[in-house]
């Protein structure tokens, strides 16, 4: 299964008939732009192209009054003076006599997006549109917005599909007031918005896109809005608000399906924004969302007002979709006895040679990515030459991730370009910042807040160029789990992941290791169970002595 890319150039037909400096941002080129830089660097032909279809009247009454879609419908035989006068009605809204058109052509991709992936067509995709949608509500257009594309699509997957749970994150720079309204006593879709809100100064001005407003009645709890009091949030400060809000939330909800409100004024560069997250970082983010619903991921354009800044974070969520790996960070990632004995045998020292081999080939650049299997009696020594050769060819900074019977060589320089972190020690302890044990958690609430509020932002954080993760003798990580900590763990270091895995473990371990590694989504862990006071505890300890260090691991409601 590929991505899907659904556009339609009648998109581009509605434009400002009118001098309104606050509407004349939102113009064709948005559109035009990101498709040619997709163009440019190959990624529209990588992709299934799908013309968009117009949505129908039925599918916009998913969400939409009757009444409205009929005033829409008639905009299209106004005159610019009668447009102009309708316009303003509603609040930073523009109409032309293609604006009907354009809408319904905008709903229509994202359905005809959500159909490909829930039918297995492809596996992900992305709805290049306009006008927007997410700030539309069943009878009002708002914020350049007409029909609230994303919203009918959930309606749409709900009745067609028969999904129970879709998760909506909305990493547009402004509320989308318009979902929560759709959705907010709704607790089959959980609604994650982060935006710039500054105390409720920052348009649109309102009292319920605060953190403590979180649905009502039945859906009590399933709206989440993390708002930013202030200007130049960047890329730390996104994936953790991912790590320590959005994931946690999302893992146990488990949906089918994710949709992305997929806004980009959140971007560096952008006038809406002016925030400093980086295009790579939106890379990052979608490949943190391809662990969710077992991939099925739609992701639909809402906002984005700068050119440049727009179209490349469009292309690098395009990459992330299509598997690619994600680009390194840049900038500070700050939110606001030795056993080599056992290489003596035969065996052991081929096993170690296609260690070696796969590692020069990913530091050279030739693979991005690769597992191999382990002797059980020489994991600790192979891990120990692996982790040595890979800082001496050319690593900067390797991560190594130990679950099982694997210790650190005593003897490992401490010298800040190596972090260890071993997953099942005896107990939570951390001899130096740059070596960190934890018990293996038993729970898969424990396993999901050790990987998202400990090893991810510890990884983050150190920004490594090579990850190894070891699954040495009694690993004791079943193979989903497994397969998620090494899809988690592509992100931090733009792919370069290298797993060793014990040859007592499953068959089908190194399997489905190869597919996330190669960007396919991992298999579901199952039922959900809370951590146990045990774990709870392990993180409690570790956090104090980390945070100074690791900045990604500080936890902090926004100001």
């Amino acid at each position: 299964m590929g991505t899907a890319l659904v556009y339609h150039e009648d998109m581009t037909a509605a434009r400002l008939l009118w001098d309104d400096p606050e509407c004349e941002i939102e113009c064709p080129e948005r559109l035009t732009t990101a498709l040619e830089r997709l163009q440019q660097q190959g990624l529209e032909q990588r992709c299934l192209r799908l013309a968009a279809r117009e949505a129908s009247e039925a599918e916009l009454g998913l969400v939409h009054s009757p009444e409205y879609v009929a005033l829409l419908r008639g905009t299209q035989a106004l005159g610019t003076g009668e447009l102009q006068a309708l316009s303003k009605q509603y609040d930073a809204v523009y109409l032309h006599p293609s604006t009907f058109h354009c809408a319904r052509l905008a709903a229509g991709a994202a359905l005809q997006l959500v159909d490909a992936v829930l039918t297995g067509a492809v596996r992900n995709g992305l709805a290049l549109v306009r006008p927007p949608g997410h700030h539309s509500q069943r009878a009002t257009a708002n914020g350049f917005c007409m029909f609230n594309n994303v919203a009918i699509a959930a309606k749409h997957a709900q009745q067609q599909h028969r999904l129970c749970r879709v998760l909506i994150v909305d990493w547009d720079v402004h509320h989308g007031q318009g979902i929560q309204y759709i959705f907010e006593d709704d607790p089959s879709v959980l609604y994650f918005s982060w935006h710039r809100y500054e105390h409720g100064h920052f348009w649109p001005h309102l009292r319920e896109s605060d953190a403590d407003v979180v649905g009502r009645g039945r859906g009590l709890g399933f709206t989440v809005n993390l708002p930013w009091n202030q200007v130049g949030m960047g890329n730390a400060d996104y994936v953790a608000a991912f790590l320590h809000v959005l994931l946690p939330l999302a893992f146990e909800f488990d949906p089918e399906l994710v949709l992305v409100s997929a806004g980009f004024d959140s971007a560096i560069g952008d006038p809406e924004g002016q925030m400093l997250a980086t295009p790579e970082c939106f890379a990052h983010l979608t490949q943190l969302l391809q662990v969710l619903a077992g991939g099925r991921v739609c992701a639909v354009l809402e906002g984005g007002y700068h050119l440049e800044s727009l179209s490349q974070s469009v292309c690098m969520t395009v990459r992330a979709l299509l598997g690619d790996p994600a680009l390194p960070l840049s900038g500070p990632m700050e939110p606001h006895g030795r056993p080599r004995e056992a290489l003596a045998q035969d065996e052991a020292l081929t096993a170690l040679g296609k260690v070696l081999y796969l590692l020069d080939r990913i530091l050279d650049g030739q693979v991005s990515s690769g597992v191999a299997a382990t002797l059980a009696s020489a994991a600790a020594a192979t891990l120990d030459v692996a982790v040595r050769y890979g800082l001496s060819h050319g690593a900067q900074r390797l991560l190594c991730v130990a679950v099982g019977q694997l210790d650190r060589p005593p003897d490992l320089t401490d010298d800040g370009r190596n972090l260890w972190l071993n997953i099942g020690g005896k107990e939570a302890t951390a001899p130096s910042t740059f070596h960190v044990s934890v018990p293996l958690p038993v729970t898969t609430g424990g396993f999901l807040s050790f990987a998202l509020a400990l090893v991810l932002p510890l990884a983050y954080s150190f920004q490594p160029d090579l990850v190894l993760v070891a699954l040495g003798p009694a690993h004791g990580l079943r193979d989903p789990q497994a397969a998620l900590l090494a899809a988690l763990l592509r992100g931090p270091a733009g792919g370069r992941v290298l797993a060793l895995v014990d040859e007592e473990s499953t068959p089908q371990l190194a399997t489905v290791l190869a597919s996330v590694l190669n960007g396919e989504a991992p298999p579901s862990l199952g039922p959900f169970s809370m951590a146990t006071p045990e774990d709870a505890q392990a993180l409690m300890y570790l956090r104090p002595r980390l945070e100074p260090r690791w900045k990604m691991l500080q936890v902090a409601a926004p100001p």
